[in-house]
């Protein structure tokens, strides 16, 4: 088989077990009634559903880096794949409520193995600037077709089988990609022996968001601060062992270091978006969850033009002002969405803020994506991966927890709440697209 067919089914493969994941980020929204009707449970113990699986796998990533690096690609991938196909299944047969997050924290712990590894084998099958970007425009294509897919197939597995379905579909497919990939993806070579591994720093890196999640769910002070004492102490640990993480040598790549601190922004405005709208259009619009699924297709569209568009962009103007053009039109569409009205309706009032966090979010995330992965090498192509895949996933996590958190609290959503929750976001998106321009120009 040539190089370029090889290239293009092995994007293929890495791309359709990522697609699997990202379904698995938004599938549970529109469940979430059905699930706590099944288990009697509320909404602050349905939110973990949804919180855990990012967190532990936003937390476990780096360390999945790092084992990419030690361990192989090859051999993390099929790693990650077969422990995300066993937790799906055991979601989808959970007795209970905590069974059923149990096996979302090891979803959570499967993509942490296997999205670097996948990351790190496309940034090294496609090395140029440019065809690296079009094959990340793809991968995050078909990531991003995951999101909203997640939410279509909820929305009609809820409403015509039994919400169980939403997991089990991952098992058979990702059996054909564990199936696949021997024959597509180079066996790894050997590797370097006894270096260590961080394990108190992931455990940290882990432990310290969740603490801050629960914390602001619940209005707890104390966790708010047990989970801000475990962030820094992961700070320290990686300060003085001799094996981080991340060693500090890797931020003092400044493109590398401004990516990744502006993911986080964009990631969080996009988790909210996908939180709060969809429970804007089954509450206040009063669609149901199949209508509520389908209604995100004009986003998908929008979402999969940005991302096509994007790496003609990175090719004329760069990274930097591709991701700036990407964060102010979040920015607009987020805005938009800030004056959502207390009885609102679906096509003035949701689908242009929509779309334009769409189009923005589809630029944003994949030009900083590219400019994350600048200058990796074999040695540090699983790290670099393993940092913008947690950021983008920790990120997301706690900025929707803040922003949802704040505004929303425990009770039903109200309109004020829906404002407050996507103006403080538009906020954060408009300083970081000042930030960007101020260390564009500084460099």
């Amino acid at each position: 088989m040539n190089t370029f067919p090889r290239r293009t089914l092995t994007l293929a493969l890495l791309s359709l077990l990522q697609f699997l994941i990202a379904i698995d980020v938004t599938v549970v929204n529109v469940a979430l009634p059905a699930i706590g009707a099944r288990f009697d449970a509320g909404p602050a113990a349905l939110s973990w559903v949804v919180t855990g699986y990012t967190l532990v796998g936003g937390g476990l990533l780096l360390l999945g880096g790092r084992l990419t690096d030690l361990l192989g690609r090859r051999r993390m991938f099929l790693l990650g794949a077969a422990l995300f196909a066993l937790a799906s299944l055991a979601a989808g047969l959970a007795p209970n409520l905590e069974t059923l997050i149990a096996a979302r924290f090891a979803q959570g712990a499967g993509e942490a193995l296997a999205s670097p590894a996948a990351m790190s084998l496309i940034a090294l099958l496609f090395p140029g600037p440019e065809e690296r970007a079009r094959a990340l425009g793809v991968w995050g294509a078909i990531s991003a077709g995951g999101l909203v897919v997640g939410v279509l197939l909820s929305g009609a597995i809820v409403q015509l089988l039994d919400w169980r379905w939403t997991f089990g579909i991952n098992v058979p497919l990702t059996a054909v990609v564990i199936a696949v990939t021997p024959m597509l993806v180079r066996a790894d070579g050997a590797r370097p022996i006894g270096r260590r591994l961080d394990l108190l720093g992931a455990a940290l890196l882990t432990g310290g968001p969740i603490a801050l999640v629960y914390g602001v769910l619940r209005g707890s002070v104390a966790a708010m601060l047990a989970g801000a004492v475990l962030i820094g102490v992961f700070v320290l640990v990686e300060v003085r062992t001799k094996s981080p993480l991340v060693p500090l040598s890797f931020f003092a790549h400044r493109t590398r270091a401004v990516a990744n601190a502006a993911t986080v922004p964009l990631s969080a405005g996009l988790s909210t978006s996908f939180f709060l709208l969809t429970l804007y259009m089954q509450d206040v619009v009063e669609l149901t969850p199949l209508q509520a699924g389908l209604a995100y297709l004009p986003f998908c569209a929008a979402l999969l033009a940005a991302i096509f568009l994007t790496s003609r962009l990175i090719g004329a103007v760069g990274s930097k002002y591709t991701a700036l053009l990407g964060l102010l039109l979040t920015a607009a569409g987020l805005g938009w969405l800030a004056r959502l009205p207390d009885a609102g309706g679906l096509w003035v009032d949701v689908l242009p803020g929509m779309i334009g966090v769409a189009a923005g979010m589809g630029i944003g995330l994949l030009a900083l994506q590219n400019a994350a992965l600048s200058d990796v090498t074999e040695d540090d192509a699983g790290t670099a991966s393993g940092v913008q895949r947690s950021v983008d996933q920790l990120g997301g996590s706690l900025g929707l927890a803040v922003l949802v958190g704040a505004a929303v609290g425990g009770g039903s959503a109200q309109g004020a709440d829906y404002r407050a929750a996507f103006g403080w976001a538009a906020l954060a998106v408009l300083v970081t697209a000042v930030g960007m321009v101020v260390a564009v120009r500084r460099k």
